[in-house]
């Protein structure tokens, strides 16, 4: 009978011991089950961040990312971002960011003007005679048509223009032109007349300098206007040179402000006197009726 117990109490020590260890493995870590197909799936549809996103941690786009909206044509356009974007660089200039007003003022060749009203005054000399006038109907301005020495020319790149005889070994001689003034317009004819005189340099030699001898208003009939006179100084052949000009702009209705340049080198002195004459004489053009 002894020896029966000892085979009982034998097997019920190894049920004991099993099922305390299959306790212990239970207590483990399991596996994780097996994702369903649905699942899988779900999982696939859920984009992968495109270039410029960013993701969080549930695999959405973050705020601020681009989004793509579809046009009439079904082609798709990016949208405007939720996060603000940097501010776009102010938009620069053609002279590289600084206006046309402040190039002008920077530029040595061109001095500023005064404040005070300076008026141009007669030079010596004597007037040529006049036969008519010139209408400048592009530009808006009538003044006077010289006769003699002064001698029409093609415009281009103005719209009228009359020249004095060319002077042997110079290609420099006086000039009487006009057209709509061809510089950006300012706030006021004073600062345009300023942006034009220097833009009359560029009929003048290379390293030609100014010299203002005046600076008005005008009135021509009922418009306004701005006239400037200057001496204009150069080196040719190792001389120095002067030249006299004069600028007018007119406003005109409906157009850019008109403008008559004269310029007249030293050599050709004695038509001074015509600058005096073109610049008192300047008349607006009346519209044509229809």
């Amino acid at each position: 009978m002894r020896v029966v117990y000892r085979v009982i109490a034998g097997a019920a020590a190894v049920v004991v011991v099993g099922a305390a260890a299959a306790v212990v493995l239970l207590s483990g870590d399991e596996p994780a089950p097996r994702a369903e197909a649905a699942d899988v799936m779900d999982v696939r549809r859920t984009p992968a961040p495109t270039s410029g996103q960013t993701a969080d941690p549930t695999g959405e786009p973050t705020v601020g990312a681009l989004a793509a909206t579809a046009g009439p044509d079904g082609t798709t356009s990016p949208t405007t971002s939720a996060t603000p974007s940097p501010t776009p660089s102010a938009a620069r200039s053609p002279s590289g960011g600084r206006s046309a007003m402040d190039a002008a003022l920077s530029d040595p060749r061109v001095p500023a003007l005064s404040a005070s009203t300076r008026k141009l005054r007669r030079l010596p000399g004597r007037t040529t005679a006049t036969r008519g006038l010139i209408k400048d109907q592009r530009s808006g301005v009538a003044f006077p048509r010289f006769a003699k020495a002064w001698k029409a020319a093609r415009g281009k790149p103005f719209a009228s223009r009359q020249m004095l005889p060319a002077i042997r070994g110079s290609e420099f001689r006086g000039m009487l032109v006009s057209c709509p003034v061809p510089i950006p317009v300012q706030e006021s004819l004073r600062d345009t007349a300023f942006l034009a005189a220097r833009w009359t340099l560029n009929h003048q030699p290379s390293g030609a300098t100014i010299a203002w001898s005046a600076s008005q208003p005008l009135k021509v009939g009922r418009r306004d206007g701005w006239l400037l006179g200057y001496r204009v100084n150069y080196t040719i052949k190792g001389k120095k040179r002067t030249s006299m000009a004069a600028v007018a702009l007119v406003d005109i209705p409906g157009k850019k402000p008109a403008l008559v340049f004269v310029s007249i080198p030293d050599s050709q002195k004695k038509y001074w006197k015509d600058i005096y004459k073109v610049m008192s004489s300047i008349h607006v053009l009346q519209k044509k009726k229809d």
